[in-house]
Parts: C-alpha cells; sequence; structure tokens
C-alpha cells in the first residue's frame, strides 16, 4: 500500500507523460488498486495530452471490471460511445453513471464545492444522453424522466439546453397522445417554447412543433 500510495501521490504531481507511466505501471502491478479508483480521472486527461486517446477505451473498459462504479471512466464511456452512435451501449452506461452519482458521497479530501461541481456535470451528461436516446428509442417514460433531471443541471449551456427542451417537448406529444393528456401536450409547447427562445439552428423546428402541439392541444377535451 505504501509503494501504491507513492505511485499515486508522484503520478498526480507530474507532467502529463510522466504520470501516464506511473499510472500505467500501478496498473500492471495491482489493477486493483484503491489509488487507481482515484487516479483514473487525471490519468485519462493525461493519456489525451500524450497523444494516446485511442488507447482510453479499451483501457476504461478493462479498468471498469474493477471499478464499475468510477464515475470518471462511466462519464468517458458515456461521451465516447453517444458519438461513436453506439446508442446501446451508450445508454448502458449512461444508466450506469447517474445510478452511480445519485448515491455517491462525496470522496474524502476533496472539497465539498467541487465535488458538487463535478457531479452535477457528469450527471448532466448522464441524464441528457439517457433523454436523448431514450426518446429516439421510443422510450418516451424514460425520455420524459431522464430530461427533466437534465435540464436544471445544464443551464446557460445552450448546445446541451435546446436539444434537451425539444425532445421533453416531444417526448410529452408523444405522452400526452398516448394518454389523451391536454395538460401534458400543453406542457410539451411550453418546453418548445422554451427551445424556440434559445438562438441556434433548432428555433424553427421548435417553433413548428409548439404550433403543431397547441393545434392538437385545443381539439382536445
Amino acid at each position: 500500500l505504501y509503494v501504491e500510495s507513492a505511485f499515486y501521490t508522484v503520478a498526480v504531481q507530474s507532467e502529463p507523460a510522466v504520470m501516464v507511466d506511473l499510472i500505467a505501471t500501478l496498473e500492471q502491478q495491482n489493477p486493483k488498486s484503491k489509488y487507481l479508483n482515484q487516479a483514473y480521472g487525471p490519468y485519462l486527461v493525461a493519456l489525451e495530452k500524450t497523444g494516446g486517446k485511442a488507447k482510453i477505451p479499451a483501457i476504461a473498459k478493462k479498468a471498469l471490471v474493477n471499478f464499475p462504479e468510477n464515475e470518471d471512466l462511466l462519464l468517458y464511456m458515456t461521451d465516447t460511445e453517444a458519438n461513436n452512435k453506439r446508442t446501446d451501449s451508450a445508454l448502458a452506461y449512461a444508466n450506469r453513471l447517474t445510478a452511480t452519482l445519485s448515491k455517491r458521497a462525496k470522496p474524502e479530501g476533496m472539497p465539498a464545492a467541487d465535488w458538487e461541481r463535478k457531479r452535477s456535470a457528469a450527471l448532466a451528461h448522464g441524464y441528457y444522453t439517457a433523454g436523448i436516446i431514450s426518446f429516439e428509442k421510443g422510450v418516451y417514460v424514460a425520455a420524459d424522466k431522464n430530461l427533466r433531471a437534465a435540464v436544471p443541471l445544464i443551464q446557460g449551456q445552450p448546445t446541451m439546453l435546446a436539444p434537451a427542451l425539444l425532445y421533453l417537448g416531444r417526448a410529452n406529444y408523444q405522452l400526452a397522445k398516448m394518454t389523451m393528456n391536454k395538460a401534458k401536450m400543453l406542457e410539451g409547447a411550453k418546453f418548445c417554447e422554451q427551445s424556440m427562445a434559445i438562438p441556434g439552428p433548432l428555433q424553427n423546428d421548435a417553433r413548428h412543433d409548439s404550433l403543431v402541439m397547441k393545434d392538437e392541444a385545443a381539439r382536445m377535451r
């Protein structure tokens, strides 16, 4: 444990190339070391900086076998799989990420404010990814639940907020049609209007969807 602690302490204070070498050595010596669980966040960043980006997915998947609730690894895999359109895998990682962070206590030694920022940012990615993919798969209840959770966490991030609100509106539209629920139809229109208010390429789609939803709501009892 002393040697592993020394590797970790020196690694996180070193330049990226040295960190990569030390953490890779620690992985070889003891892939279940508790210090690796703390090191993977900065380790992945160091790998990117030293040209090792292509190696990261394999490293992350292998590490998740030993640390299945490591939020840095889960977040990386969530974004990587989503960016590569591997939606089933991305959804599974996103759900694991949000479930993990929903019960995770603040790590020892980390300031509360730093932990809350990290936790909120990771939860935002998890809920957003799960919400968008769930909608695309036609699982509207899950889309509604995840996107509602994402919206408060992505305020001030228009590139995420605009599509989140639009897809939240569309999810409520689909649920309203299934249940003939006028209030939910109008809520869907409201979310689309909020998306429309954010400058960007989705404004016209959001305006169109809002008008359709209001028109259908008007014909409901």
